[in-house]
């Protein structure tokens, strides 16, 4: 019996890289909104696309991720979760890509864009007036909003999106903006408190034309251990 030859490797001179790419949420005046920068790859040059860099094999995956965040907006230590795997054989038009997918929350007010952030005419865009995105990019989009909106109504991740004080009724416009939907207030109310996850400041919001409502703030103790 002759012996059996081992078959020559058909993917010996394959190449593939991977890189990261990034759902970056933010919210403002009751919006929920996701930060794009334009495409500078044919055929989608000047196409809005969502944030992204291939991955250095010397890199972690999770250090990508967190690079391709600072380098855009200036932030460490967001909050970042990964979510899926992209790797259609055509996702990219000129290379086999496979991207690993994140999303992040970042308060847009402390984001700093650098020239070459701003080159790439980096902006924040509301999640309901997003069109067709560059590359798979509405599909990436689209997983992360659903991951985003399962876990907020299980953990307390979206106080990642509010400043350090906020009223209830900003709570609920956030908890709106993320799940799509108008929620009953006194409902809503009565379960936030029940968390109790927010500590009464003491204090009032300033300058507003109406009757000033309580600020809260996270209990740091309790929201760490719930998830946060």
């Amino acid at each position: 019996m002759q012996p059996i030859k081992p078959e020559k490797k058909q993917f010996e001179n394959y190449q593939m890289v991977l890189s990261a790419d990034c759902v970056v949420f933010g919210f403002d005046a009751g919006d929920l909104k996701v930060l794009l920068i334009q495409a500078n790859e044919i055929p989608f040059v000047g196409q809005w696309s969502l944030v992204g860099d291939l991955i250095d094999p010397k890199e972690d995956i999770d250090e990508a991720a967190n690079r391709i965040l600072k380098d855009l907006t200036g932030l460490s230590k967001v909050y970042l979760e990964q979510v899926h795997t992209f790797g259609k054989i055509d996702r990219h038009p000129n290379d086999r890509v496979v991207s690993i997918a994140y999303y992040a929350l970042v308060k847009i007010e402390d984001c700093v864009f650098d020239k070459a952030s701003q080159k790439r005419n980096a902006s924040w865009h509301s999640i309901k007036k997003i069109k067709t995105l560059a590359f798979d990019h509405n599909e990436i989009l689209d997983h992360c909003y659903l991951q985003l909106k399962n876990q907020i109504q299980r953990y307390p991740i979206g106080l990642e999106l509010l400043p350090p004080q906020f009223t209830l009724t900003e709570l609920q416009a956030l908890y709106e903006a993320i799940l799509g939907e108008v929620l009953d207030t006194r409902n809503f109310r009565k379960k936030i408190l029940s968390t109790n996850l927010f500590v009464d400041t003491g204090l009032l919001q300033k300058g507003v034309a109406h009757r000033p409502a309580k600020l809260f703030k996270i209990n740091q103790e309790k929201y760490f251990k719930n998830g946060g």
